[in-house]
């Protein structure tokens, strides 16, 4: 049997009561009118098949800025039904929530106008796990031109999906139920309130995990931070998959590399313009914004040929006061090093993230090898 959830949310308690009253104005008029109104419905344990669950509380909830908490409460009766009567003010806010294995669950907002009943209502309970799977639905990055202090402003808005019947939990603080990594460098985090509660979202260095319960479908999250002054090149990790990527940037001669990213139109938010970035990103791939006030321009491949030029004439230098065992000396690995940087000069993007760190890795250990050679020579000359 299926059953299709209708207005159901997964969130806690004291982020369900701040969320409504921001997002609904609750309590804007100095006199609420009161009247009867009615709520019925029926509590379901999702899974392969689709049970009602009978005997469970059910909570009824106010949410107004003079009072939030409970109601009212009833038991579930043997079809998982439930009904509620009561006075219903028009400057407040009603949902129900039933707890179930330790998670609680609440339906979105009633429909509790003066003498209507809210009628058919289902709320989804579902059984924990804590390898359910969770994935990147979309995720949409915001960064806003440079403030007055010099640092960018980036929103980040993720839409998680859990696919499966089970509720995913996190077995212990060390193993979040999902996780992401943010630019290197970032400022001021803040998780925001969406469908997951902001307590329950930690950073650790410069990746944030979540160790929320995600019930199954979609929930959204939200966070906030900021990039340094003078960033440079900024790199937005991508650890899974992303279905659906957007990029919003406030400057318009930014560009991205990177992922599968098209650019479109501009887009307004709040009588500011933004160019569009869409596409979608691989789990291990990255897209990358570059800022002025870096070496990342003209002047890093400047300062590279510098380095190289003052390196092989060095090289040179050493090698005609001495000859290396063929294949061994520093005339070799310069030329495995030159060969490695034709090949992945200009591809960082490109490349899978690991095969690009086994390269950086490489590349410098060859470096090491080559100045450990001219040393050694330097010393027996």
């Amino acid at each position: 049997m299926s059953v299709t959830p209708r207005r159901q949310r997964s969130l806690r308690g004291g982020a369900v009561a701040a969320f409504l009253v921001v997002a609904h104005g609750v309590g804007a008029t100095p006199v609420q009118a009161q009247a009867t109104a009615g709520a019925t419905g029926r509590v379901w344990r999702a899974g392969r098949d689709t049970v009602a669950v009978p005997g469970l509380q059910v909570v009824l909830h106010r949410v107004s800025r003079r009072i939030q908490g409970p109601l009212d409460s009833t038991t579930t009766g043997p079809r998982g039904d439930f009904r509620f009567r009561y006075r219903a003010d028009t400057g407040a806010v009603y949902l129900i929530s039933a707890g179930y294995r330790g998670i609680e669950y609440f339906s979105s907002p009633l429909q509790s106008a003066p003498g209507s009943v809210d009628s058919g209502l289902v709320l989804l309970v579902s059984d924990t796990s804590s390898r359910a799977p969770v994935e990147v639905a979309s995720r949409h990055i915001v960064v806003s031109k440079p403030g007055p202090d010099g640092t960018r402003a980036v929103l980040e808005i993720v839409i998680l999906e859990n696919p499966g019947p089970d509720t995913r939990v996190a077995p212990d603080d060390q193993h979040p139920v999902w996780f992401t990594r943010l630019p290197e460098g970032t400022l001021n985090f803040r998780a925001g309130e969406g469908d997951l509660s902001a307590e329950a979202v930690t950073r650790r260095g410069d990746t944030i995990a979540v160790f929320a319960p995600v019930a199954p479908g979609q929930k959204q999250m939200l966070y906030t931070y900021q990039l340094p002054v003078d960033p440079g090149a900024v790199t937005f990790p991508m650890d899974q998959t992303v279905a659906t990527l957007t990029v919003l940037l406030e400057e318009f001669d930014r560009r991205l590399r990177g992922a599968d990213m098209v650019r479109g139109d501009s887009q307004t938010i709040e009588s500011r313009s933004f160019r569009q970035w869409t596409g979608s990103a691989t789990a291990g791939s990255s897209i990358t914004i570059s800022y002025p006030g870096s070496v990342t321009g003209w002047l890093l491949p400047l300062l590279l040929g510098i380095g190289s030029v003052v390196l092989i004439g060095f090289t040179i230098r050493t090698l005609r006061r001495r000859p290396a065992p063929a294949g061994s000396g520093p005339a070799a690995l310069l030329e495995e090093l030159a060969r490695m940087d034709q090949r992945y000069r200009g591809r960082e993007a490109a490349v899978d993230q690991a095969e690009w760190a086994r390269y950086q890795a490489e590349r410098s250990r060859l470096k090491a090898a080559v100045s450990s050679h001219l040393a050694g020579t330097s010393k027996r000359s």
